[in-house]
């Protein structure tokens, strides 16, 4: 249990554990994918099974909002204007690939699975570590000039459900080419677009006001 691999072992076993059963699969079934023998390890480890969850997490956040950092600042390099279609492709492309550089094979069905766990409550935009999600967050809410602050602030908040739905079916397929892979990011990215653009019909005006802030920065 004290093994250097064991933490890492744990988290991998624990995302795919998660990914396949859900968050509430025993702990000592994830011990036992992870080839621990002692059933306390993810006690051990990381305190509960909230500890788990949140260390999952920041396994590969800093990784992720890192390179959200770099596409940024190649965005802002550019001089070009701050599209939807642009900041949707900084914000999302990462989740293709920095997971799976990390040895990844089940985050985003992961991510699907326990995003209404208290554990993942958040993100909180306001906290360092999240800067480049909120500055992406908050130059989408100003790139929706054609929708009222509360329809903004309601797609801002659908755009995670759907990006956590589309990136776990991604994650389920099996595309063996590049071609094929980027077709599908594409055409993800695109819906996403869709969702945040998409202009609203008579009925839309019917939507309560949410507030008119985005979503995540009070």
């Amino acid at each position: 249990m004290n093994s250097p691999d064991a933490r890492e072992l744990i988290l991998l076993a624990g995302e795919r554990t998660i990914a396949e059963r859900g968050p509430d699969v025993a702990l000592r079934d994830i011990a036992v994918a992870a080839g621990q023998r002692n059933n306390s390890a993810v006690h051990y480890h990381f305190g509960s099974r909230d500890g788990l969850i949140a260390a999952i997490i920041e396994r590969h956040q800093p990784a992720l909002e890192a390179r959200r950092m770099e596409l940024l600042a190649d965005h802002e390099d550019s001089d070009a204007p701050d599209t939807v279609a642009t900041l949707v492709d900084i914000l999302v492309r990462p989740m293709f690939d920095v997971p799976t550089a990390e040895g990844s094979t089940h985050y985003a069905r992961f991510l699907e699975q326990a995003r209404a766990h208290p554990a993942l409550s958040g993100p909180d935009l306001r906290e360092k570590r999240w800067h480049a999600t909120r500055v992406i967050v908050t130059r989408l809410y100003k790139a929706l000039p054609d929708l009222s602050p509360a329809l903004r602030t309601y797609r801002l908040r659908a755009m995670s459900t759907v990006i956590f739905a589309l990136l776990a079916d991604y994650e389920r397929q099996e595309l063996h080419t590049a071609d094929e892979r980027k077709d599908v990011q594409d055409t993800i990215l695109a819906m996403i677009v869709g969702l945040l653009t998409e202009p609203v019909g008579p009925q839309g005006a019917a939507v309560r006001a949410l507030g008119s802030k985005p979503p995540g920065i009070s």
